[in-house]
């Protein structure tokens, strides 16, 4: 049997050699602020959108405290597939994605089945925004109509039941489903008329193909401020600073709020310290007047919430989404 090689000390130089090495080894692992290697922030949309936009945009402000962050455009399935991604990714800070309306609230009740549980499988950082939709109408169908607001709308519209339609994105889209819940709210009936993506579906406003449709109220300000779409409310709770003169939707019908939002979220099993940290940096790039004047021009506001009211938010969007889509009857097999 061979003896076992005793061990021997180490000379200072061979020690600090094994410390260098230690700490280059500490902070290639660490899960934020390594400059050494850069964080993939995917986003389950293709690039140009708003939604990437406004992830480029934090992206760059929070370089100098947390490194380099490399957007990752991975659309597909309604947005499920990037979500996949980002919940199967190891939960080590350097993968991080985006949760939206769509892939954590709509999606999981939407389709007969997506890869990834939204209430369990991510770790939310911070809610980054939310942008008001608007109801619009034709500008010259309302004046047609007579409708110059959304009590003449309303009102119209239970004068002559069925005879009004709206125009969405598609079954199941945050443009259908919001006009499912203005007429359940409203008590009236209006024909759905789904498009293939949200600017057919404007194109078809505009030529008057129907009679009006609940959209982005970024996508909608440029014909609205050249009048031709007629703006009668947004949705959201109160009314946007963007354009403050519009209704909100609560005005005519008290309780109504919905919006369009998206947040960062890390995978399941992401240590508290890591998800604290990213949270923090993220935090106050979405507080800086820098991103409140990006956001601005997409008629968004910024929204730095905690971890823990990200995590309330996404639960209570998933439970009230679930009696939406049941309503409106869309499905994705």
């Amino acid at each position: 049997m061979q003896s076992l090689m005793p061990l021997m000390p180490l000379s200072p130089l061979d020690f600090l050699r094994a410390l260098l090495l230690s700490m280059v080894f500490t902070l290639a692992s660490a899960p934020a602020g390594a400059q050494n290697k850069p964080i993939r922030l995917i986003v389950p949309y293709a690039a140009g959108g708003p939604i990437d936009v406004t992830a480029r945009a934090l992206a760059e402000r929070v370089k100098d405290s947390l490194g380099p962050v490399i957007i990752d455009n991975k659309p597909g399935a309604g947005g499920n597939l990037g979500a996949d991604l980002v919940a199967k990714a190891a939960p080590d800070g350097f993968t991080i994605g985006i949760a939206a309306t769509a892939t954590h609230a709509i999606n999981p009740w939407l389709f007969a089945k997506i890869p990834y549980d939204a209430s369990r499988d991510f770790a939310p950082i911070t809610q980054m925004l939310r942008v008001p939709n608007v109801l619009v109408m034709n500008a010259e169908t309302a004046q047609r109509l007579h409708i110059h607001n959304l009590a003449d709308l309303v009102r119209h519209a239970k004068a002559h039941p069925g005879q009004l339609n709206f125009g969405s994105g598609g079954n199941g889209s945050a443009g259908h489903l919001a006009g499912e819940m203005f007429k359940r709210a409203a008590g009236i009936f209006a024909v759905h008329i789904p498009y293939n993506g949200g600017n057919p579906a404007q194109l078809a406003l505009l030529s008057g193909q129907v009679d009006f449709n609940i959209d982005n109220l970024a996508t909608a300000a440029p014909n609205i401020q050249s009048g031709r779409l007629l703006a009668l409310a947004v949705t959201t709770a109160q009314r946007s600073s963007a354009l403050p003169d519009i209704p909100a939707m609560s005005e005519t019908l008290p309780g109504f709020e919905i919006d369009t939002w998206w947040g960062l979220v890390a995978p399941a099993g992401t240590p508290r310290e890591v998800v604290q940290r990213l949270h923090k940096a993220f935090s106050a790039a979405l507080q800086s007047p820098e991103t409140r004047s990006r956001f601005g021009t997409l008629m968004a506001e910024p929204v730095a919430s905690t971890p823990e009211q990200f995590a309330a938010f996404l639960k209570n969007e998933l439970k009230r989404y679930e009696g939406v889509v049941k309503a409106s009857g869309a499905k994705v097999d």
